[in-house]
């Protein structure tokens, strides 16, 4: 599926990525990457960063308002030669920017020619043998934001939004790596046992604030979609403990370095696209 240019958000995209293309000297990217909580030491593995931008100095983009988040769009080449560009700089809809604003980093992916999003979070786990540390495939989603990146008469299916081939792609790296259904919701509250209790009836496995609504619009872009969380903590009612967002960054720090080399190791696996 391609977009339809003409939807609302991306001549922004378009801009943004003209920036990048500017600013960087490298004409179209292969694999776009969003770090989230925990994941942002993959950048420094995945191979040579060859370019970095303040996000704010690209049209569109905000420095990040949350602890945990970089606020820089990298140009990395690995040694398959492939253009990642990894966005550390993720608005989250519970800032208040609205939806555009949320993916306008995957529509300026798009525009810079990336065929591969890669996704990626840090949540709260409603499994738990899932605790804190546990890296998960995402091969599907419930969005319960009551939103949605597509505007006016725009009908996008979404039945195998979650590659399974690049989630296969993964587990030839990790066999024993799991997969799940991640909840979005609006944050930035954490939720209450009672919404966890609601949220495993209906099928959720992990939980978060992020994911569900750039992957909409990544496959409205005519993107692959990989995502993958990182389990920070088990959510609310899980144990008898408060949610915290310190220990959160706490268990994303510890968690990196083996997460990061999962992620590099996988993104090394992608063949080179010709096109």
């Amino acid at each position: 599926m391609q977009h339809d240019s003409q939807h609302p958000g991306f001549d922004a995209a378009r801009e943004a990525a003209a920036h990048i293309a500017e600013a960087t000297g490298v004409e179209r990217h292969d694999i776009a990457l969003t770090l989230g909580s925990g994941w942002g030491e993959a950048a420094e593995l995945i191979g040579e960063t060859t370019h970095t931008l303040p996000a704010d100095e690209v049209p569109g983009f905000h420095a990040p308002s949350v602890p945990g988040h970089v606020g820089t769009i990298r140009s990395v080449l690995t040694p398959a030669g492939h253009r990642v560009l990894v966005l550390g700089a993720r608005t989250h809809y519970y800032e208040g920017k609205g939806v555009r604003a949320v993916v306008h980093g995957v529509r300026t992916a798009a525009a810079a020619g990336v065929k591969t999003m890669i996704l990626t979070n840090g949540c709260g786990s409603l499994r738990p043998e899932w605790g804190p540390g546990t890296p998960v495939i995402v091969s599907d989603h419930i969005n319960l934001t009551a939103a949605s990146p597509l505007e006016g008469a725009t009908f996008v299916d979404l039945t195998d939004l979650y590659s399974p081939r690049l989630a296969e792609l993964a587990r030839s790296v990790d066999p024993q790596l799991p997969d799940g259904t991640y909840v979005q919701l609006p944050g930035p509250h954490y939720e209450t046992p009672a919404e966890i209790r609601f949220l495993r009836t209906v099928g959720g496995d992990l939980v978060g604030m992020s994911t569900a609504l750039e992957a909409i619009a990544a496959r409205h872009a005519g993107m692959e979609v990989f995502a993958m969380s990182l389990v920070t903590n088990l959510a609310a009612g899980s144990t008898e403990e408060a949610l915290d967002h310190a220990e959160v960054i706490e268990a994303g720090r510890q968690a990196g370095p083996r997460i990061s080399r999962l992620l590099a190791d996988i993104i090394a696996k992608l063949p080179v696209s010709d096109s």
